[in-house]
């Protein structure tokens, strides 16, 4: 069983959407900078860092550290590719609320 930490709040499961679990998954979609970045993956199914940098123009280390809180909450995973590595979208429940809102 993976177990997530955001902010002292433990997320056993995703699919349980108690609303302490689907409160941590708003909170880590909740900046403008990582909803353009599920937003850009959903639309590209998938994307290296590099790319990301470039599409958003924000620095290497901020997008890295929005990743890192996106990756936490399972909402992308990264993936080897070559030797790049990449990120999708991992989570069903994102695809779904995005497709909704937008």
């Amino acid at each position: 069983m993976l177990i997530y930490i955001y902010n002292d709040i433990e997320v056993s499961n995703l699919k349980k959407n108690t609303p302490e679990t689907l409160a941590a998954l708003f909170k880590a979609l909740a900046h403008p900078v990582r909803l353009q970045i599920v937003q850009g993956l959903l639309r590209k199914h998938e994307c290296n860092v590099s790319t990301i940098v470039e599409k958003l123009g924000k620095p290497q280390p901020t997008v890295s550290q929005h990743i890192t809180i996106l990756k936490s909450q399972g909402v992308i995973e990264g993936f080897r590719k070559g030797n790049q590595i990449c990120y999708r979208v991992a989570s069903p429940l994102v695809k779904k609320i995005f497709e909704a809102i937008f």
